[in-house]
């Protein structure tokens, strides 16, 4: 699944092609990737609005347009790219046409991406629940040392679930999860509760570290990434532990360890992170 540094990636690339042109054309080509409202009224709804903004909330995109939020969330294999010309993708579930003949494709091999057009009434009533939940994320001025061991100190789940609950951090999954806790040196299946603060203090640092890392090599991809110009990333080139099974320890030698912690593969180094 795309996390913060490929959202943001796909944000930076998209932003400056479609930010100040209105949508002159909408096709759906699944309409069950419509969440709300109902496809008919989602066009209707969009339909001739400039785009005014675009930002990034944790793992969604959210596209400011005239009296709406248009709200993007690629979940597993969702891509989201600009192009001109025909679009041939066999992906390719909902295409925004803009005025200047730019084509915003929403492609999704598996279909389990969603899209969302909020009314202002909707949004000052915080009516998705999923984005409204979110914490602080990784590189913001809320995203401090003392919030960290904050909502560490009580929790009697494994670290890693901890960082992966997007309440707690948002935009942090399995990838970045995994490597934070590697350059902090801490195993993923300790109790959160039990981190002193030095490791939280470590933990910290390694996460802001690995997310501004992964934000300049474009995000990590494996298959299905792709940015805003349908481009791979770089990052799974500079990867400490995560996809690395039986590789050696880039810092001991050690072979990296595959376990399942919270439901999801996860990599560590047995002795690095004892």
């Amino acid at each position: 699944m795309p996390e913060l540094p490929e959202v943001e990636t796909i944000r930076r690339t998209v932003a400056p092609r479609i930010v100040g042109r209105s949508i002159c054309g909408v096709e759906v080509r699944l309409p069950r990737i419509i969440r709300q409202p109902e496809p008919e009224e989602f066009v209707r709804l969009i339909m001739g609005k400039k785009i005014v903004q675009m930002e990034r909330r944790g793992k969604y995109l959210l596209c400011h347009i005239k009296d709406a939020l248009l709200v993007i969330h690629l979940r597993m294999t969702g891509r989201l790219y600009c192009q001109t010309g025909d679009v041939n993708d066999r992906f390719a579930r909902v295409i925004f046409s803009l005025d200047d003949g730019t084509k915003l494709v929403f492609a999704d091999s598996r279909t389990l991406g969603t899209i969302y057009a909020l009314e202002p009434n909707q949004m000052a009533a915080k009516s998705l629940k999923g984005l409204a939940a979110l914490g602080p994320e990784p590189l913001s001025p809320q995203f401090t040392e003392d919030y960290l061991a904050a909502s560490l100190r009580h929790r009697r789940g494994k670290v890693k679930a901890v960082l992966l609950d997007q309440t707690v951090i948002a935009g942090l999954g399995n990838i970045y999860a995994d490597e934070s806790l590697a350059l902090a040196r801490i195993n993923p299946a300790r109790p959160a509760a039990s981190l002193c603060r030095d490791e939280v203090s470590r933990l910290f640092q390694a996460i802001n570290a690995v997310i501004r890392e992964a934000i300049q090599h474009r995000g990590t991809t494996f298959r299905d990434y792709r940015d805003g110009e349908n481009r791979k990333g770089s990052h799974q080139e500079h990867l400490r532990v995560y996809g690395r099974r039986g590789l050696p320890c880039l810092e001991c030698g050690s072979l990296i360890e595959r376990t399942e912690v919270a439901g999801r593969g996860t990599h560590f180094c047995p002795r690095c992170q004892q």
